[in-house]
């Protein structure tokens, strides 16, 4: 049987990339990493048309796959915008990363590849961050009126606000929050971050341990004994409701009458029936 050889490898390699790529875009590149088997480029924000054109035109780079942003909060410039792009003639991939803040746009590369129209929207949607020349930066995923940047990490998950769609005015409307609960708080902590408090439902995990715990491995730990015994033995209360079912218990049979015969003569009574009722044959 024949063997296909395929004209690329199923993963190209790495090797030389990053050294090559570095000094062909030069000062326009502020760092360079290879990480999780992807080489990672970190260019200045005003040249990102300018470095992904070149790596379009020079390098083989033609299709941009996707654009993704990230959100690091404590930074300067949080958010950080994510090219990728693809040589579908040597089977690599590469990442070009720019970063900004919520005030500075980012050049606009729709006039690389058209599709980053589309990409762009969706990350000013969801994070807020601004593209310079895109013609049509509108909302994409979010309804129209909708208020913040979902993915950004500090975006509310719980207020006193809440986003519903309004089937008489047929768009998203905010109002405040209806809820059953006459007294209610938030205090908008961060849902990866632990309360500096107990919440409702841990206190008995806060509860330190009893020093003598009530157990009953013994017959002494539940009361029982020679001691409980006794005591059971011993006569009630004059006048409680005890003393007065042990009396009762006590008290001696009424008189047979002519209706209601000594209990012997009962019991008698019904044997001698029993018997006289009894198969012939069942006798021997």
């Amino acid at each position: 049987m024949a063997t296909v050889l395929h004209s690329a490898p199923k993963y190209a390699s790495n090797d030389g990339v990053q050294d090559t790529l570095t000094a062909a875009l030069g000062s326009h590149v502020l760092s360079a990493r290879e990480e999780h088997g992807e080489i990672m480029l970190t260019v200045k924000r005003e040249s990102i048309a300018d470095v992904l054109k070149m790596l379009r035109d020079n390098h083989a780079y033609q299709q941009l796959m996707e654009i993704a942003g990230v959100d690091y909060p404590g930074r300067t410039e949080r958010f950080e915008v994510v090219y990728m792009l693809l040589s579908v003639t040597k089977n690599h991939r590469i990442m070009v990363k720019t970063s900004t803040d919520e005030a500075t746009p980012v050049p606009t590369v729709t006039t690389v590849w058209p599709n980053a129209g589309w990409l762009e929207r969706e990350v000013f949607d969801l994070y807020g961050v601004l593209f310079d020349g895109n013609t049509d930066l509108r909302r994409i995923l979010t309804d129209y009126g909708f208020e913040g940047h979902p993915f950004r990490k500090d975006f509310p998950l719980t207020g006193y606000t809440e986003l519903r769609y309004s089937e008489d005015e047929k768009r998203v409307v905010y109002e405040p929050v209806k809820l059953a609960q006459d007294l209610r708080t938030f205090d908008f902590m961060s849902p990866w971050e632990g309360a500096d408090y107990v919440l409702p439902g841990d206190e008995k995990a806060a509860t330190p341990p009893v020093d003598d715990p009530k157990v009953t491995e013994k017959p002494s730990d539940s009361g029982a004994g020679k001691k409980a015994d006794k005591h059971a033995a011993e006569k009630v209360s004059a006048g409680s409701p005890a003393e007065e079912a042990t009396d009762k218990a006590r008290t001696p049979p009424p008189e047979p009458t002519e209706d209601q015969p000594a209990r012997e003569e009962r019991k008698g009574k019904t044997t001698d029936t029993a018997a006289a009722t009894e198969p012939e044959g069942d006798a021997e």
